[in-house]
């Protein structure tokens, strides 16, 4: 394998979508790609590559890896993705107490103000405070890719242990676990969109009529939760 054959081109979509994969460097994503298609990789061959021929390469090294996690290093490889000059979101000014009712939510993202990320590969949290009139982001929570530590999931769930909601691209199950120990109640959105988009369908929900999951998530007490319950149906 020798890098000097390879186009910048395509070595910076293979840097891309090494990115997206999680516990994967663009050296090991080459190893990958090396069993996969026929060395030197180029723009043509890398748009025949399938989901598949990801997973059996090397004798399965990426073959536990979420399907929607190798869509997206995909997109990469084919050339359908690449770098966004989208800027981050300002972060606003926030103070405990200054929104009543509100809630936590955080979102995996990698560019812009997109809600594009799956738990284990994003690159970023972005953190917003939610009520049912109002969306404030209050912070940016980078993730360190380089960190060593014993288990990465952990790490990442402990970037949003103050929040109630996540949303996320995909997440696997014994992720999810260990954001649920943290307090949050993630949810799937593998659309991928603006992350205000899927923030206005929760802000419908906010409020006295707000479904079981969500009224113990803002800690309604049962009581409470009983209450509206009844009123709405009233």
């Amino acid at each position: 394998m020798n890098a000097a054959t390879i186009s910048n081109d395509v070595a910076l979509r293979i840097g891309l979508a090494a990115r997206e994969l999680p516990d994967t460097d663009a050296a090991s994503l080459l190893r990958v790609l090396a069993d996969a298609i026929e060395f030197p990789p180029t723009a043509q061959k890398l748009s025949a590559l399938t989901v598949k021929s990801i997973k059996d390469a090397a004798d399965g090294e990426l073959a536990d890896l979420d399907i929607e996690v190798i869509k997206s290093a995909l997109r990469y490889l084919k050339g359908e993705a690449g770098i966004s000059a989208d800027p981050l979101p300002a972060i606003e000014p926030y103070t405990d107490g200054d929104m009543p009712g509100s809630i936590r939510v955080a979102c995996a993202s990698n560019k812009g103000e997109m809600l594009d990320g799956h738990f284990g590969s994003c690159r970023r949290f972005l953190v917003y405070q939610v009520s049912a009139d109002e969306t404030r982001l209050v912070d940016i929570r980078e993730v360190d890719a380089e960190s060593e530590v014993d288990d990465k999931n952990a790490y990442r769930a402990s970037l949003i242990r103050d929040s109630q909601i996540l949303f996320v691209g995909s997440i696997g199950g014994p992720a999810a676990a260990k954001v649920v120990r943290t307090g949050a109640h993630p949810i799937k959105k593998p659309d991928v969109g603006p992350v205000r988009d899927a923030i206005s369908e929760l802000q419908q929900a906010i409020g006295e009529d707000a479904p079981p999951w969500l009224a113990k998530v803002m800690g309604q007490t049962p009581e409470q939760r009983i209450r509206f319950s009844q009123e709405a149906e009233a």
